[in-house]
């Protein structure tokens, strides 16, 4: 059993995937009850020639036996890599559960939670990877990690893109039944997204340790869960001082639809950099 998950305990990112819960698949309870598996059922549709185009086929086929190699319990949930396949699966690509390119892979195949895979998802996440239509398949684990590569380099130099991950993370990062992500979650992702260590892309400047003291600040005054709109405006906020005369905060005004958090953290640094006199009254 998972252990349970109280919103603002300390954790982690690997700590973080073991408090998903586990579905079954609605198609592949529909299947079991009428007397298949679900290797069963994909290999009698392409037997049929329903699938049509063979090239498509063969990376459908592929795809599916690579997702069963990971899969936790096989019989009782055929359609659903959990937690340790999920692992063992990001090992096989060399990518660590708490890099930014782990995201982007959530990103790609849409999972229910974090390291909870499903067998439409993967398939039909792997098959859009070929964007430019190169018919490029990436149906087995060594193309798939020379895409990860290209993924790894797009979250540090591609701001849409990362803004995509990045917005996608937060009902990634929110418990199950909760609206908002909790603050150690939060502190942590909002580290793998703007540490170049962690993958991401650098908040720190020489002037101004944005990210060090935004983590301070909301850890040690703000406290509260973030909800979709801080969660949004954080990343605008980032790309915001990157701009030019970002680090003097000429984007910012009082009369600005900033949410309050972000007017505090303009406070806060404008304090810590000795901007303003700080009121001992």
């Amino acid at each position: 059993m998972a252990p349970s998950y109280t919103p603002g305990q300390r954790t982690s990112i690997s700590q973080f995937v073991s408090f998903t819960q586990s579905k079954e698949s609605i198609a592949a309870k529909h299947l079991k009850n009428h007397g298949w598996n679900v290797e069963q059922a994909i290999d009698a549709f392409y037997q049929s020639g329903a699938a049509g185009n063979t090239s498509i086929s063969a990376t459908h086929q592929n795809l599916s036996k690579l997702f069963d190699k990971y899969r936790d319990q096989p019989k009782e949930q055929p359609d659903r890599i959990g937690i340790e396949g999920a692992q063992k699966y990001l090992n096989d690509l060399r990518v660590g559960l708490e890099e930014l390119v782990h995201l982007a892979i959530c990103e790609l195949l849409q999972p229910i939670s974090v390291g909870e895979f499903t067998r439409d998802k993967f398939i039909s996440g792997w098959k859009s990877a070929d964007k430019a239509g190169t018919n490029q398949s990436y149906d087995n684990i060594k193309a798939q990690g020379e895409y990860v590569k290209t993924l790894r380099k797009q979250l540090q130099t591609d701001r849409s893109y990362l803004k995509q991950v990045y917005r996608y993370t937060f009902n990634l990062a929110r418990p199950e039944g909760q609206k908002n992500v909790p603050v150690d979650a939060a502190l942590d992702f909002w580290k793998m997204f703007f540490d170049a260590d962690k993958g991401g892309i650098e908040w720190n400047s020489d002037s101004t340790p944005w990210l060090d003291w935004w983590l301070e600040y909301y850890e040690t005054k703000y406290k509260r869960p973030a909800n979709k709109d801080l969660w949004n405006m954080v990343g605008e906020l980032v790309n915001k001082t990157a701009e030019p005369g970002g680090e003097n905060m000429v984007w910012w005004s009082e009369d600005g639809a900033w949410p309050m958090a972000v007017d505090e953290f303009v406070a806060f640094v404008k304090e810590k950099r000795g901007d303003v006199v700080m009121d001992t009254s």
